[in-house]
């Protein structure tokens, strides 16, 4: 079942205009919450992030947060499955073909899908990633449905049979095509900077309070292109994947070719978190 606005349907049933600016335009904005045992993880920080997309591209919330708490409860209900990634779809809606902003209400669109944990081997052997130059426009904080540059970038990866593509801006390092990026120079654990040129990811913050928790020597900064490709190991960091060890980039291993202790005791952590939270049946 998915929602589609106002009303819950089976998803053969949905339709939208063509005329539907997140069809025309891309102009829309999107959010992707994993759920663990029916409830929604770190569900405020979503919200939060969802708000400000909509603040970037200047479009009303068509919800308060205790309405989308009650619509995601009841999506979640709707579908199979204790573990779910359910996704949210906000466009401007539907007009005339015009640049200019229309006066119309919303398109609002959310479905759920089952959220499965990474393969075995995957977090055994880690995966393998390969770079290239980000060439994505300057407001990658948004989380905007127009994700044509992401598609191009991690198809690079699909094509050389890996998992991710991590992007290059400048010489430094921003984030992976689905990701953030985590790395480790001389044993301290190192990510960049929040900025408009990557997504704050909520997996990213989670990391890093997990850091602090455990009294992980961290740092974020700016890491150059050099730092990351001599890094003793190199991890991603996303809201359906979790923690994943890198442990080849452009087809040469990541330090010793295997997941290092840092992304051991971080993986470990995090799937503490997580049943701690969820066994408590807290969302944030």
């Amino acid at each position: 079942m998915i929602f589609l606005n106002g009303h819950f349907m089976p998803i053969e049933k949905a339709c939208i205009s063509v005329l539907d600016r997140g069809f025309i335009f891309g102009d829309g904005v999107y959010e992707v919450i994993p759920v663990y045992s029916h409830k929604p993880f770190r569900l405020t920080e979503h919200l939060h992030r969802l708000q400000h997309s909509l603040d970037g591209i200047r479009l009303k919330n068509p919800y308060t947060n205790k309405e989308w708490h009650d619509l995601l409860e009841q999506i979640i209900a709707k579908n199979k499955g204790e573990d779910q990634s359910v996704y949210l779809h906000i466009t401007r809606g539907v007009a005339k073909r015009d640049h200019a902003f229309p006066d119309t209400p919303p398109t609002v669109f959310i479905m759920s899908n089952p959220l499965l944990p990474p393969p075995q081997e995957w977090l055994t052997n880690g995966v393998a990633a390969v770079t290239a130059s980000d060439n994505r426009w300057i407001r990658c904080d948004i989380k905007s449905i127009s994700l044509l540059p992401n598609v191009l970038l991690r198809q690079i990866a699909v094509d050389a049979g890996a998992i991710e593509t991590i992007l290059i801006r400048d010489g430094f390092l921003t984030e992976g095509s689905a990701s953030n990026i985590f790395v480790v120079r001389d044993q301290v654990l190192l990510t960049p900077p929040k900025s408009h040129l990557m997504l704050p990811g909520i997996t990213y913050d989670v990391t890093l309070e997990l850091a602090v928790a455990s009294n992980t020597i961290h740092e974020v900064r700016e890491i150059t292109e050099n730092e990351l490709f001599s890094a003793e190991e190199v991890m991603l960091t996303s809201s359906t994947r979790e923690i994943m060890a890198i442990t080849r980039l452009n087809d040469q291993p990541v330090g010793n070719g295997k997941p290092g202790p840092k992304f051991r005791q971080l993986h470990q952590l995090y799937q503490q978190y997580k049943a701690t939270h969820m066994r408590a049946g807290a969302v944030n």
